[in-house]
């Protein structure tokens, strides 16, 4: 993978010196030299006072086998700061070796009779400044008796250095190399406290799409990143990405989003209490869409029914996103009504569940749905295309003592009319039995449910009756009437021959 691309979605700005020195170390790491020693370049002329670029150049040309000039590069990292303990260290390896470049005059300790020419010590070859002698450093540092690690470091170089105590260069080398092997790990662990995402602002972490902060970002195949309920709605109307047009097809045939990772802990570590506000909003947006009163969905279609299955196709991408919403909120529902001229939809509709959902590879999807409450239109909206209604539920009105014996007669006799109808042997009915199942069993409490019984509404979703009149069915409130039309219409359909009944023109 192109390092460039890894940080691509870190800042807007490429030229920043945090983020080139990470492109560099990634592009050392995948072997490209080259490319990182531009980079550290861009650096060194960007902050020639700093030394962490000079460092990590002199170590990538250390890689590259140009020790001279590694050499040089290093000299030059410890004068901008003489305690800088690895590069002594990168010093110490290279003067060590048995080829050892001769274009530096330098040694990593004092020896006695140094002379200093300046602070910055002589010129090498007209390159970097050489060196400055730990005696030098010694005596820049206070002597006020506070003992910092790098006043320590510079008095104890200098009391290995002094007349009668001299040591071999070996010996030297070896003490100075043991302290920073034993500091190493403090030294960095200081310099991952400052991330290289530091200078980095809310807006750099932006979704393009909603211009809020990245929730749950998702990173396309082509490297933009963008909030992943965004690109799902981008991707219901078209399957490129939003910026660059690339097409996503397999991506969406996959349907995998899953989120950047690291994205979201660079966010979670610097913008700690803006990432808990962008998470409050969202709550407060999937509590709104969970409201089964307020603003619900319409799903503007076809006549469906409490207890009755309603398989649906969906492809256009108002009601993609209706029902993908209706999953991430976890309620799994929405309202089905018919159109209704004038209105956009009728007045009455009946709540669907979700009971399963087959995606396809172009965004499409089989949604297997089944009827539960029926519902009155209070008002009417809209939300991102598609119709939304404040409604109540419907429920059946209770009787008891004459009226229901009553009412119970009533519902075995047409109970026992829907039998004989359903063993009517005409091909059609056979047909459309096959297709809707068979009747339902008959309740023993038809009060149960606030709906009533749940063969009255397969009957009459089979039965080839206009929507106005099914509609006209739905929304009475009363048992016996209901039972009382339906009775009428099953003796009606039962003595005609099947040739002039108008089941047979289903």
């Amino acid at each position: 993978m192109d390092p460039s691309r890894v940080i691509t979605f870190l800042c807007p700005a490429p030229d920043a010196t945090s983020l080139r020195l990470c492109r560099a170390e990634a592009f050392t790491a995948l072997g490209q030299h080259p490319q990182a020693l531009e980079d550290l370049d861009a650096v060194c002329r960007a902050e020639p006072g700093q030394h962490e670029g000079f460092f990590r150049k002199g170590k990538v040309l250390l890689e590259m086998g140009q020790r001279a000039e590694a050499l040089l590069v290093l000299e030059h990292c410890l004068t901008l700061n003489p305690n800088f303990h690895p590069a002594r260290k990168e010093m110490e390896k290279i003067l060590m070796q048995e080829d050892a470049p001769q274009a530096s005059l330098c040694t990593v300790a004092a020896r006695p009779g140094d002379t200093h020419q300046g602070s910055t010590g002589p010129q090498v070859d007209g390159g970097s400044p050489v060196l400055p002698s730990s005696a030098q450093a010694q005596e820049e540092e206070p002597t006020d008796g506070r003992g910092d690690a790098g006043s320590e470091h510079s008095q104890g170089t200098a009391t290995l250095s002094q007349p009668g105590q001299e040591e071999e260069p070996e010996a030297t080398a070896e003490r100075q190399g043991q302290w920073l092997v034993d500091n190493e790990e403090e030294t960095t662990g200081a310099k991952c406290t400052q991330p290289c995402w530091e200078l980095l602002s809310v807006s750099d972490m932006e979704c393009s799409l909603c211009i809020r902060m990245f929730f749950e970002p998702v990173t396309t195949p082509c490297g933009h990143t963008f909030c992943k309920e965004c690109l799902e709605r981008c991707l219901d109307h078209r399957p490129n990405c939003p910026l660059c047009k690339q097409s996503l097809r397999e991506y969406l045939k996959a349907g995998n989003y899953n989120p950047t990772v690291l994205l979201q802990d660079i966010i979670l570590a610097t913008f700690p209490s803006e990432l808990a506000e962008r998470r409050d909003l969202h709550q407060a947006e999937m509590a709104e869409l969970s409201n089964l009163t307020k603003n619900i969905p319409i799903f503007v279609c076809t006549m469906s029914f409490p207890g009755i299955a309603c398989p649906l196709h969906v492809f256009e991408p108002r009601y993609r996103l209706m029902i993908r919403r209706c999953q991430e909120t976890g309620t799994r529902r929405f309202g089905m009504c018919i159109y209704e001229h004038g209105k956009s939809f009728a007045d009455y509709g009946c709540m669907l569940e979700i009971r399963q959902i087959e995606l396809l590879a172009d965004g499409r999807s089989l949604v297997d749905t089944i009827g539960r409450r029926r519902f009155r239109v209070l008002s009417r909206g809209h939300r991102d295309g598609y119709n939304t209604a404040d409604i109540e539920y419907l429920e059946d009105r209770k009787v008891a003592g004459e009226e229901l014996q009553e009412l119970q007669c009533l519902h075995e006799s047409t109970y026992r009319l829907a039998q004989q109808f359903c063993e009517h042997q005409d091909l059609a009915s056979r047909h459309i039995l096959m297709q809707h199942g068979p009747l339902p069993e008959k309740e023993e409490d038809i009060q149960a449910s606030a709906d009533g019984p749940t063969w009255c509404w397969w009957l009459i979703s089979i039965l080839p009756l206009d929507p106005s009149y099914q509609l006209n069915l739905f929304s009475t409130t009363s048992l016996r009437a209901r039972l009382t039309q339906l009775q009428r219409i099953l003796a009606t359909l039962l003595q005609q021959p099947p040739e002039h009944s108008p089941w047979g023109r289903v």
